[in-house]
């Protein structure tokens, strides 16, 4: 993975926790990354190049007028303010390369001084088996403070841990020996292959990710919830406040006008196209 600075701009050493997405069921993990760069007004400090993400080009992204700045798959951005990091993925892993991809995305976070990573990302509603919505969306967390997945903080905030976490289960435990270098793929059975049954959370992008980066030493929290494919703004704003009182970010430091926190990104504006044609009605 390859890091291409626009010009005069660098990663800055005071930004030292990161946050980026891994790509799931309803795209909530972008969506929330959206929220974030948008609001913060984050400046793009340059391009991630890995070999493993799908090429895509696309229109500016942020605004709040198109500029004709292109939107690249892998970017980064940078919240001085905020000590933030922020990368945004817009299209998804080679298959069968997501090890490959965690491994690359870890090195860069390790060279680059960052000791906080957190991974925003999405499950699929329909593996949900302790359902509970009289608190309305239920964030569940995934921390590398402890080996059983827990964080005293995230539990002040009243999220969950997540329940399927088992560090001993047989998928987790490859994916962390992959991650510590103690095995190959070659030694074990593919962990890209359809996920069914306990072995779905350990085959989504965000284990393979935690897994590497809590390998590298580094602090990892993931911050995941529930969805469905559709229409799915609403858990990205849930997801964005999560990652925001995470960090203990002021919303002084966000841009929203009229009283609001949040800035509505530009590109959001045709996410499902353009509205139905009332003649069909």
């Amino acid at each position: 993975m390859e890091f291409l600075p626009e010009e005069g701009k660098q990663i800055r050493e005071e930004c030292s926790t990161l946050i980026l997405p891994a790509l799931s069921i309803g795209n909530v993990g972008q969506l929330a990354i959206d929220l974030l760069i948008s609001s913060m007004r984050a400046e793009r400090i340059g391009y991630l190049d890995d070999p493993y993400v799908l090429p895509c080009v696309g229109n500016d992204a942020y605004g709040p007028v198109p500029q004709g700045e292109l939107a690249l798959p892998l970017e980064a951005y940078d919240s001085p303010s905020n000590a933030l990091t922020i990368i945004q993925q817009r299209s998804p892993v080679v298959k069968g390369m997501t090890i490959e991809f965690a491994k690359n995305l870890a090195d860069f976070a390790a060279t680059n001084g960052k000791k906080h990573i957190v991974v925003l990302s999405s499950l699929d509603f329909g593996k949900w088996q302790n359902i509970d919505m009289s608190s309305g969306l239920q964030i569940y967390y995934l921390s590398s403070t402890n080996n059983d997945g827990t964080d005293v903080n995230c539990e002040q905030c009243g999220w969950k841990k997540l329940h399927e976490y088992n560090p001993s289960q047989k998928h987790w435990k490859n994916l962390s020996d992959l991650a510590e270098g103690s095995v190959t793929l070659e030694d074990i059975l593919p962990l890209d292959d359809e996920p069914e049954g306990e072995n779905y959370y350990a085959s989504l992008p965000f284990a393979a990710l935690f897994s590497f980066l809590k390998a590298k030493g580094l602090k990892v929290t993931c911050l995941l919830c529930y969805c469905s494919e559709g229409d799915n703004i609403s858990d990205a704003f849930q997801l964005a406040e999560a990652a925001s009182k995470l960090r203990k970010l002021s919303a002084s430091t966000f841009h929203g006008v009229d009283g609001g926190k949040w800035v509505i990104p530009l590109s959001w504006r045709t996410v499902y196209g353009p509205p139905p044609d009332i003649s069909i009605f």
